[in-house]
Order: C-alpha cells, then structure tokens, then sequence
C-alpha cells in the first residue's frame, strides 16, 4: 500500500487521464478506435505502476507494470482486434436504457456518490491520498458496469469487463497491493476469458440476443434426444 505521502502530480495526472479514457469508452461507437482506447487506458495504469515504483523500488511494483504491459496493453487487445477483424464488425451504435449523454451523467453522479461516501468513512487520514485514488478506482469499476449495461456488442460487453478489471487492478495498487501471485492469476484468468468469449463471439454474431436464436434448435434437439 502507498505510505500517507502527498500522491505525485504525475499520478494525479494519470488517474484523471484513466477515468476520463473510460467516459470516453462509454460513449465511442467505433470498435477499433474503443480497443485503442482500452490499450491506451492499461498503457497509464503501467505510468502509475512505474511512478509508484520510482520512490521505493519494490520489486512486485515493476513486476506488475510489466506483466499488465503484456498482458492489457499488448496481448488481450491484440486477441479482441483479431476477433473483431474476423467478425467484420466496425460499430457499435446501439446502446440498452442510456444513451450516450445520459450514460456521462450517470458516471459523473457516480464518482460523486463514490467520492461523498468515502469522504464521510475517511476522517482520520493525514492526507487526501486514500479518498482520491478510492473513489477514481471505484468509479472507474463503476464506469466498467455502465459500459456492461448500456452497450450491445459482446466486444464492447468485455471491454467493459476489462474497465472494471483495470478499476480493480488501480485499487489494489494504492490500497490493498495485492500478492503478485493474485495479480498473475487475474491477468491468466482475464487472458482466458478474452481468448473463450473471443471465439464464443464467432458463433453469436456478436450479440447475446442472436446467441439465444442460435441456441434454441440445439436446445430442441437434445429436448427430443431425452
């Protein structure tokens, strides 16, 4: 965990940059332009590793900056580009319950919300470096759910997935530094997850309505089998 120190500009900087990539996912309908922006998004969460690293050098903290390197920044949007390539699929233009300008509204009301809520649990810290990077890393999951709720392609669904991971990852930097060997182990599972819903895409035309037409002969079939 960070010791009570004044958080540095730099991560400040970061921190913002990364919750605002994430209203911007949100609210992109091109799918190619919201995979860039989920890379560029893990790219600063790699910054904020190596910023925490430069003052102590612990080696856990350069261990995760490089491992999210490969896996958030260079591996899974790779797979999520070849998925989407295969697919031929450019735009997500639907969106469930929010449209764009209401989906911005609800995550600035969010980081609000989350914001007060610590800002009345935290009353005995020395500095406000808890109650930021809390309620950045909380929103910023927050924000993964609205993508998750609001958007209709299944790429766009694990993008927003992967935006709740990226809040989780964030959290665990500042507040609770998870082992290294719990960090590995999210990242294998979220590789896994990318490559399984990469090819389940294949046969749903991406979109989870068509997966259930798809299922329903099958589904027949094995009725008529028993």
């Amino acid at each position: 965990m960070m010791p009570p120190l004044a958080l540095p500009e730099i991560n400040k900087i970061l921190l913002v940059l990364i919750l605002f990539l994430a209203v911007l996912i949100i609210t992109v309908k091109d799918l190619l332009f919201l995979n860039f922006l989920y890379r560029i998004q893990s790219f600063f969460i790699v910054l904020v590793s190596l910023a925490l690293y430069a003052p102590d050098r612990k080696t856990s903290l350069l261990a995760v900056a490089s491992i999210t390197l490969l896996s958030k920044v260079i591996i899974i949007p790779s797979i999520i580009k070849n998925a989407q390539n295969k697919l031929k699929i450019k735009r997500d233009v639907e969106f469930h319950y929010l449209t764009p300008i209401s989906s911005i509204l609800v995550s600035i009301a969010v980081f609000f919300a989350v914001y007060l809520s610590f800002s009345r649990l935290i009353t005995e810290l020395p500095d406000k470096t808890f109650l930021i990077t809390g309620s950045l890393s909380v929103s910023l999951m927050f924000m993964g759910m609205i993508i998750i709720f609001t958007r209709q392609q299944t790429i766009t669904n694990i993008i927003g997935f992967l935006t709740i991971e990226n809040g989780v990852l964030l959290f665990s930097l500042f507040m609770a530094e998870l082992p290294l060997i719990v960090e590995v182990l999210i990242l294998l599972d979220l590789v896994m997850l990318i490559v399984l819903a990469s090819l389940l895409a294949f046969g749903i035309d991406s979109n989870i309505e068509e997966f259930h037409k798809k299922l329903q002969p099958l589904s027949k079939f094995l009725g008529g089998q028993k």
